[in-house]
């Protein structure tokens, strides 16, 4: 793959966040560039197989759904936490019977398990991590509790990078790319803390018929100029650098996200900023994680060459994206008065308090004990089902199995 270098990189305290970095190419020739990053298919195939790319669902179609899960690259693992309705019809049930089949026919290795499972809160509450846990001991709603349990899976398999894509995705190729965009990244850190961020190049609205490939979301683009304020008014130099607030598509490492603290609801992408910010950004009062910050942290932003389609949830959707994601930005440690000022400025008619409501955080998953979860599950999680990744023998191995039983039957007679 051919992928344009950072033209700039904004240091803020431990962080390295990198300016936009564009997929020149997607399968390159290996030749030198003394503007771009060649990295050879090999390189991207090994982190592959160390990456587990997670799938949260919920009521999406299940044709996209399927279309996303072939598009997977094989060498990766794919965890599918859903949060479907079970009743009138069991839409989980559905989702499986795909998953399933696409194993019977790729041999892939896919967990997949529903997040309302009992014994997906029994783990939880056995594991001490009851901060996800509603009154009645299950998971909670919420895509970010779901990529919570993806994440605890991701490690009990021995990943070391966890990726995120959504379910409700038209273009299965692009689903692709975002997968081996995210190997690039990692080839590029030199940091084992590090995130890759994916800004879709464009995201097309059908206006007057016709398709029209707009760049900007209405609430990616507030949350990131916020972001942005808020880094400035530290630095006292404005920038733009922020550009994937509210990524839905990223993946980091396993280093990095067990460190890390998850916001809830739609807030869990522009947290992960605000929580570096606050942890490891310029002029904190107290290091958090001494080891991260001497490393260094990076973030990398790559423009995809796709665009994305996905469903259109309507506008209460976007108003409560921008309410979650601009309260974070609110409630940070950084953040001054006049930040404040703005974000009430522009949240307007949206709030129905004086105030934007502080998002509950869960803190990190690093004590948990990934096999021992898993255990559970296996053992009485209805849901739960792990299909493992099929083997193919070479020529040589079949041939040594089969002079052992031709070796055994001689010594019968």
């Amino acid at each position: 793959m051919l992928i344009e270098m950072p033209r700039h990189t904004e240091i803020f305290g431990s962080l390295k966040i990198h300016e936009m970095q564009r997929v020149l190419k997607i399968d390159s020739g290996g030749f030198d560039n003394p503007r771009a990053k060649d990295i050879h298919f090999d390189e991207i195939k090994d982190v592959l197989r160390r990456l587990a790319l997670v799938i949260p669902v919920k009521d999406e179609n299940i044709n996209l759904l399927d279309g996303v899960l072939r598009a997977i690259p094989f060498d990766c693992s794919i965890i599918v936490v859903s949060n479907s309705k079970r009743e009138p019809q069991d839409i989980y049930k559905m989702e499986k019977d795909v998953v399933t089949r696409i194993h019977e026919f790729s041999q892939q290795e896919i967990l997949c398990i529903h997040q309302k499972d009992p014994e997906l809160g029994f783990a939880f509450y056995e594991a001490g991590y009851e901060y996800l846990l509603d009154n009645d001991k299950l998971v909670r709603d919420g895509k970010s509790e779901g990529m919570i349990a993806g994440m605890i899976l991701a490690k009990s398999l021995g990943k070391d990078f966890i990726g995120f894509t959504d379910a409700d995705n038209y273009i299965p190729s692009s689903a692709r790319e975002y997968v081996i965009d995210y190997a690039a990244g990692f080839c590029m850190a030199e940091s084992p803390y590090s995130m890759v961020r994916l800004h879709w190049r464009y995201k097309p609205k059908v206006v007057d018929d016709k398709l029209y490939f707009k760049k900007w979301g209405r609430v990616s683009e507030t949350t990131n100029r916020y972001l942005n304020l808020l880094i400035s008014t530290r630095t006292g130099f404005e920038t733009g650098v922020v550009i994937t607030g509210n990524a839905g598509e990223h993946a980091l490492t396993t280093k990095l996200a067990d460190i890390m603290s998850y916001s809830t609801g739609y807030s869990v992408e522009p947290y992960h900023f605000i929580y570096l910010f606050e942890k490891c950004g310029l002029e904190v009062e107290e290091i958090a994680h001494q080891e991260a910050a001497s490393a260094g942290i990076e973030i990398f932003q790559i423009e995809t060459l796709n665009p994305h389609i996905h469903e259109e949830k309507g506008e209460v959707h976007v108003d409560d994206m921008l309410l979650s994601s601009l309260s974070t930005i609110y409630h940070c440690k950084l953040c001054n008065d006049y930040v404040r000022s703005k974000v009430l400025e522009e949240l307007g008619d949206i709030m129905k308090l004086e105030t934007p409501k502080k998002t509950v955080i869960m803190p990190s998953i690093r004590e948990i004990d990934p096999h021992r979860f898993v255990r559970i599950l296996e053992g009485t999680a209805e849901s739960f089902a792990r299909f493992e990744q099929g083997t193919i023998e070479s020529e040589e191995e079949r041939e040594v199995e089969e002079k052992e039983v031709e070796e055994k039957e001689v010594e019968k007679t």
